[in-house]
């Protein structure tokens, strides 16, 4: 099952990218803080032949509630291993609240046992804890990650916002002040049969992005010209493009078209981010 917007918006393209208009009033109130560091997942922990995906995401969590005894990806101890834990680590990040954690335990190749607690940070998915996740944490979870990649693998501190609660950022938050260069979007579905993202990026703001070593939503340039794309997450250009309008109250685009050029069909379940 799809999730889709509870509604629907005409895109009005015209030149300078006007896109949506933006209807929302939530612009008096302020919200929790959600700033992410070390945001530095490989985009190889994504890639679709991985354990992370088929082994452990498709068959293992997405079935049934995270059961340590049933994820052999995870105790791995090769380098299909070490992609499965680097995608469970995030994963869990973003589900969970900073109450929830995850524990278990793997042995290296050379019998040495490790012991792994991976913390909740942004909860956007917290009922994961106790039940399988349901369509909007599979959507939500799945754009975290996205926003989480780095081309560079180097830790950068960002700011996550979204219409969707937890992470809805209004008028008044410092956060915003501190982090006023909307990057770009993120959105998708790592557990739909042909598990896919997509990313857009802000015009305005493209340098900025890239002296922050955040390619993943502008692409990354080439020496020998051309841009590069992180992983599976294709990027669809502006966001002025398929998103609608930036809200300004919050500084997040409230919804995306889910599969652009194939569906005129809007998702809410995106990411934002924000740079300093």
């Amino acid at each position: 099952m799809r999730a889709w917007s509870w509604w629907m918006v005409v895109l009005a393209v015209t030149p300078g990218c006007t896109a949506y208009i933006d209807e929302s009033s939530d612009d008096v109130m302020e919200a929790e803080v959600a700033l992410v560091q070390g945001n530095q997942l490989s985009s190889n922990a994504l890639a679709l032949n991985s354990l992370a995906l088929n082994s452990l995401a498709l068959n293992a969590i997405a079935t049934k509630t995270i059961d340590p005894n049933a994820l052999a990806a995870i105790q791995d101890p090769g380098p299909s291993g070490t992609l499965a834990r680097a995608f469970l680590k995030y994963a869990v990040g973003c589900a969970f609240t900073t109450a929830q954690s995850f524990a278990f335990t793997w042995t290296d190749i050379d019998g040495l046992a490790h012991d792994e607690l991976y913390k909740g940070e942004l909860g956007v998915a917290s009922g994961w804890a106790t039940g399988p996740l349901n369509t909007q944490g599979k959507y939500m979870v799945s754009a975290c990650l996205a926003a989480r990649v780095n081309y560079y693998q180097v830790p950068v501190t960002i700011s996550i916002r979204s219409l969707t609660e937890p992470l809805k950022t209004l008028t008044g938050s410092q956060e915003l002040a501190q982090y006023p260069d909307v990057e770009g979007a993120f959105w998708g579905n790592l557990w739909a049969p042909t598990p896919f993202l997509h990313a857009c990026y802000n015009d305005s703001t493209v340098s900025n992005s890239r002296s922050w070593k955040r390619d993943c939503a502008v692409g990354h340039l080439l020496a020998g010209g051309g841009v590069e794309e992180c992983g599976m997450i294709d990027i669809v250009g502006p966001c002025c493009n398929v998103c609608q309008t930036l809200n300004s109250a919050g500084q997040y685009y409230p919804s995306c078209i889910e599969r652009p050029g194939q569906s005129s069909t809007t998702t809410k379940f995106v990411i934002t981010t924000g740079l300093p």
